[in-house]
């Protein structure tokens, strides 16, 4: 059965968010928000959240869990009283902590209610074909974006998808692993197409355990990526690797505000 959930990780500290940026000419707004590290609710127009849950509600979405702190009461008095929704139902959950991706698509498991559920970044504004395929995928999987694609379609230079995560998949077309800031070797292994992984998801019920049973990283935090590792290796999971030559845009700093702008001027939200 295919599902009509997602659910946004919005939880994020948005570091990069609140660095100053001299480069950046924002308006009041912008400047409140980004000061705040809510980059869901940087005004482009409309609060940013807004095209991304659009574009879930064209993909077939009808219900959007927002993962978000418990001092996030400006982001639940928005969706719950600040604007009109026909298309969707928006829910929350709230992570008390910002202990990771992992600890924060837990915080979402009553609302998944024991089905599949789409996982995206709030940050990220991902092609409405490419969430339906997700949609309607019917297992575990992921969308990974190629490399060259994302630098010529998105709003995000060569430098910075070169630090990357890369998707590893084997000859049926099934996830291998996840690779963190991927070295020269494992690129070179991968050959003239690299993948790149920009958190987009179909999670299967099961992966609500995995995120209880994996320990912090490396960086101390649960990471998503871990608890993938964990269902698959240890559960027997299996993530189909859904390829995609798309552009996803990307707002984690300030400097990205004005580029994903021009890229969505014209786009009217849905809700």
């Amino acid at each position: 059965m295919t599902t009509t959930k997602a659910v946004i990780l919005a939880r994020g500290l948005g570091s990069r968010m609140r660095k100053a940026s001299a480069d950046s000419a924002l308006s009041d707004e912008q400047v409140s928000a980004a000061d705040a590290g809510m980059k869901g609710m940087i005004p482009i127009g409309r609060p940013f959240l807004d095209y991304a849950i659009s574009s879930l509600a064209d993909a077939g979405v009808t219900d959007v869990c927002l993962v978000i702190g418990p001092e996030h009461g400006r982001v639940r008095d928005y969706y719950t009283t600040g604007i009109s929704l026909s298309r969707v139902r928006v829910h929350f959950a709230i992570q008390e902590q910002p202990r990771g991706t992992a600890d924060a698509l837990h915080a979402a498991e009553r609302f998944a209610a024991g089905e599949h559920v789409l996982v995206v970044n709030s940050d990220n504004y991902y092609p409405d074909h490419t969430l339906r395929a997700l949609r309607l995928l019917e297992s575990a999987g992921v969308a990974v974006f190629e490399r060259n694609a994302l630098v010529q379609f998105s709003n995000i230079d060569a430098d910075r998808i070169a630090k990357f995560s890369v998707v590893m998949s084997d000859e049926s077309g099934m996830l291998q692993r996840v690779v963190e800031k991927p070295d020269a070797s494992v690129l070179g292994a991968l050959g003239d197409e690299v993948y790149v992984g920009m958190n987009s998801w179909s999670m299967p019920p099961e992966i609500f355990e995995a995120c209880r049973r994996i320990r912090p990283s490396v960086r101390g935090e649960l990471e998503l990526q871990d608890a993938v590792q964990f269902a698959r290796d240890e559960m027997g999971i299996l993530f189909s690797v859904l390829r995609f030559h798309d552009g996803v845009l990307d707002l984690s700093s300030r400097g990205d505000i004005a580029s994903v702008a021009e890229r969505l001027r014209g786009v009217e939200p849905r809700l």
